[in-house]
């Protein structure tokens, strides 16, 4: 049975463990945990090492199976309109953690949960126009290099041109481009809005080095993210902390074949609510999202050029017709909430859930694992 790992900060200074215990959770909002948390103190060649769990028992009861999806509404958190609930869900999340939470500091730690939310805060307002094809930014703070794609002009803020590009609220304009890039904004977004805070020279060159490219795709997950499980060894299949990415695979490997529908990249907003960049009032639970992605294979057809597309509107119906067949409701959850198989790899046995979750490298002044590229 896994058990939970929660939180190890490095390199710790403070020789008593219940001292140190309060003084994390002081940190973190979270005294009122100090019974359901755990503490270990131990000694390594680089210092002590602190580690924070909650209980086997206080674990069992708030997420049976490590099933953090029910999280907010067992917690009695209203994480729609109140920061500080989700921040309290992250917490939670992150001490029942099946795999550790490594920091080399407790600042690096707040930094985290910090960055998280503001992630969580970004993902709720983002809302973008669908196209598999076009991309477009607002003209005032971006601009298109033939060879580097978008970069933010000379003189703009980082922060205000990836928050105009993504919150229709600020800029009065709903931009296209896929959910994989948005993902992407959603997440420097946040690292940028803590860099500012905690980092400012680091986030002064992070603002400097996309005014001459965008980091995008691979190069993005190398230098902006750590990743915790693998296709050997799974993160629990409904384990996610708010502030995670997340990508939900297309098991039908014909439909899989139609640009933007191989999956789609999502970010955990808490609640049990993962992003719809489509539509930001109608988020998916994990449910909604295996039902539309199964779905996806009995819209697929070919356009008038002769290329593969997916009917979203019929599979919106399909869906909601799903909807009224409980037993049909529960054939497909069982054949989607299996663990996604590896890329290139399409049979019966594989579902849409991934064995990772992704969030962002630490950032503070000393410790920061966040290492830009050259221009």
């Amino acid at each position: 049975m896994t058990t939970s790992q929660g939180i190890v900060i490095h390199a710790w200074a403070q020789p008593d463990a219940a001292l140190a215990q309060a003084q994390v959770l002081a940190a973190l909002g979270a005294s009122d945990l100090a019974d359901q948390v755990r503490v270990r103190l131990s000694a390594t060649a680089q210092g002590s090492t602190l580690q924070l769990w909650l209980s086997a028992e206080q674990t069992a009861r708030w997420a049976p199976g490590f099933d953090t999806l029910g999280l907010a509404h067992t917690l009695g958190l209203d994480v729609w309109h109140s920061a500080a609930d989700v921040r309290r869900e992250v917490v939670v999340a992150m001490l029942m953690g099946p795999v550790a939470f490594e920091f080399p500091s407790l600042a690096e730690l707040v930094s985290a949960i910090s960055i998280r939310c503001y992630i969580v805060q970004a993902a709720r307002k983002t809302n973008l126009a669908f196209h598999t094809s076009q991309a477009e930014r607002p003209e005032d703070c971006w601009r298109y290099d033939e060879d580097r794609g978008f970069v933010i002009r000379a003189g703009a803020s980082l922060i205000d041109a990836l928050t105009k590009a993504t919150q229709p609220e600020v800029s009065g304009t709903l931009y296209s481009f896929s959910c994989y890039r948005a993902s992407e904004y959603v997440i420097v977004l946040g690292i940028a809005q803590e860099l500012a805070q905690c980092n400012p020279p680091l986030y002064q060159q992070l603002q400097t080095l996309w005014q001459h490219r965008p980091i995008r795709s691979g190069e993005f997950h190398e230098v902006f993210l750590r990743e915790q499980g693998s296709m050997e060894a799974p993160l629990p299949p409904r384990y996610y902390v708010p502030g995670d990415r997340t990508w939900f695979r297309n098991p039908d490997g014909v439909s899989a074949e139609a640009s933007g529908f191989e999956g789609s990249w999502v970010m955990y907003m808490g609640g049990g609510e993962f992003t719809n960049f489509w539509k930001r009032d109608q988020p998916y639970t994990l449910e909604q999202k295996c039902l539309e992605i199964y779905h996806w294979r009995h819209g697929l057809h070919l356009d008038a050029e002769g290329e593969e597309r997916i009917d979203e509107d019929k599979v919106a119906v399909l869906v909601a017709k799903t909807l009224q067949n409980p037993a049909e409701v529960a054939r497909i959850q069982a054949l989607m909430q299996r663990y996604r198989e590896p890329r290139g790899v399409y049979t019966a046995a594989g579902g849409c859930i991934d064995t990772t979750r992704e969030f962002a490298r630490w950032v503070r002044p000393g410790t920061a694992d966040l290492v830009l590229p050259a221009p």
